[in-house]
């Protein structure tokens, strides 16, 4: 019996990419779509639902969607760069909260409402980046910075206080910079060797812990 996972946030970019490659490596995918993504509806055999990580009743609904530990991954990808002058000086209530809620509360709160769905030993995976490193960062982007580093926070927690009873992993993962809409045309690396490195790095996680990791499997400081 293959693998499944559940990928939110697949309509575009790494999460279609990540879409493609768990598919052609024959595990089940549930990839999800804010509105229509004509390629996500032609990645091939997936299962497709609606998902916006900042409205709850789109994701609590898939509870009646799976059973209670039968997933055995859960990506939650989900970001944006926040306001163009990424300013804390210039920065709106308005601003704050859109950034904070699509990028850290959202999408942790989408992993806590999913978790019993996952497998004991299981893997649950942010998509983070370094930026949300203290310790590398230079400055700048302060928008998309901190809502990283909350992600991360609020993902560690989650290992702590949710997930480790069960063995479940956590990760905040960085997949590089990438050739995406968000990282542009003179990013470092394509979509699909990144995504062929984040699969590899979640199909071998699993039983415990948290990690912040690259694409390459290699630990970042927090």
């Amino acid at each position: 019996m293959s693998k499944k996972i559940l990928i939110v946030g697949a309509s575009r970019g790494i999460g279609l990419g990540l879409t493609r490659e768990f598919a052609s490596r024959g595990w089940g995918v549930v990839a999800s779509e804010r509105d229509r993504s004509d390629a996500l509806h032609e990645a091939g055999e997936i299962d497709i639902v609606t998902v916006d990580v900042t409205e709850p009743d789109s994701y609590l609904g898939l509870k009646n969607k799976f059973d209670e530990n039968s997933l055995d991954a859960i990506i939650v990808n989900a970001g944006i760069t926040g306001a163009s002058h990424q300013s804390a000086e210039e920065a709106t209530d308005e601003e704050i909260a859109h950034v904070m809620q699509t990028n850290a509360y959202g999408p942790a709160r989408v992993g806590k409402a999913l978790l019993p769905m996952l497998k004991d030993g299981g893997t649950l995976a942010f998509m983070s980046s370094l930026m949300g490193s203290i310790t590398d960062s230079s400055g700048g982007y302060e928008f998309y910075r901190v809502s990283k580093v909350s992600l991360n926070m609020l993902a560690k927690g989650i290992a702590e206080q949710q997930a480790k009873e069960r063995n479940i992993e956590v990760l905040s993962l960085h997949p590089g910079w990438v050739q995406t809409d968000m990282g542009g045309p003179n990013a470092k690396i394509t979509v699909e060797e990144s995504c062929r490195g984040l699969a590899d790095v979640v199909e071998a996680a699993g039983g415990g812990g948290y990690r912040f990791v690259n694409y390459k499997g290699e630990e970042l400081p927090f």
